[in-house]
């Protein structure tokens, strides 16, 4: 063989042995991250445990560079965020950090839509930092969405009933509106309402009754036997025969009034099955398995 020809081999067969090489020193390199990407989220729940929460994060933040596919390091990310945040407390950087971990939560929720901690974490973070506007728009994101579950596309709509529930109610039951009647000759209180001196309020609360029915319907829709559904559109009911009062429309107050009962009935009937159900639970975890 030629000497140029023994150099070319030579060349080839070192070419090959160094690619061998280095696939072997990525993999290995692989496995040792992975190994101590897992170290990293050791040592943040370590350190989250003993409540240091900066270094929870710096530890989380180190995993997450390690092994950019472990599934559990951005969860600790936001986790530890979190709880650096100090409810109640309105200095900017506080409130920034809330707003970081919001974020946070949302990368997780653009791999894993599903993810039911991410989505309760942000409902609660809006809630704590008062942007009602934000954490309205937050749940009915999920109620609208056709890719949730409907128990879930349910919950979010009751959520929703709720608030509209209470915008209602503290217009209706403030002294201005709620008036109590006492009779001397028997001692009989008599309750009656009426309008409010300003008439946004009035229409707020109409419009807040409007809109809480049709959540409670939609919720009821997903899930009918939906006990605190059907609670809410009960409330909802009354709401709005306060309101009819209030409007001078005795009709419409005995109509609201007439479906309201229709629906006390049936809540009465939910909340009876579930107390049913709860008692032949108990009793099954008191009896002695049998054998």
């Amino acid at each position: 063989m030629k000497l140029a020809q023994i150099r070319t081999v030579i060349v080839a067969v070192v070419l090959v042995v160094g690619c061998a090489v280095l696939i072997v020193t990525a993999s290995g390199c692989g496995v040792v991250n992975r190994i101590r990407s897992k170290n990293q989220l050791n040592e943040a729940a370590r350190a989250y445990r003993q409540g240091n929460f900066v270094e929870a994060e710096q530890h989380s933040r180190e995993a997450a560079q390690l092994d950019p596919d472990n599934k559990t390091a951005p969860m600790f990310i936001a986790r530890t965020i979190h709880m650096q945040y100090r409810p109640g407390v309105q200095a900017p950087e506080n409130i920034a950090k809330a707003e970081q971990a919001i974020q946070a939560y949302q990368e997780i929720l653009n791999k894993n839509p599903q993810d039911e901690e991410a989505y309760k974490a942000i409902a609660y973070l809006y809630g704590a930092l008062r942007q009602e506007d934000k954490l309205r728009d937050w749940i009915a994101k999920r109620a609208a969405s056709d890719t949730t579950e409907p128990a879930k596309r349910a919950e979010a709509y009751i959520v929703l009933a709720s608030k509209d529930w209470q915008c209602s109610f503290n217009i209706t039951e403030s002294p201005a509106t709620k008036i109590t009647t006492v009779d001397p000759t028997n001692n009989k209180a008599t309750v009656s309402y009426k309008k409010p001196a300003d008439a946004k309020e009035f229409n707020q609360a109409q419009m807040c009754v409007k809109q809480g029915l049709s959540e409670a319907e939609n919720a009821i829709k997903f899930d009918p036997n939906n006990e605190s559904a059907w609670s809410y559109k009960t409330n909802l009911l009354l709401e709005a025969a306060k309101l009819a009062e209030m409007d001078g429309k005795p009709d419409q107050k005995a109509q609201f009034t007439k479906e309201y009962e229709v629906a006390l009935k049936r809540t009465t009937e939910l909340s009876a099955a579930a107390q049913k159900r709860k008692e032949e639970d108990a009793r099954q975890a008191a009896s002695p398995p049998k054998g």
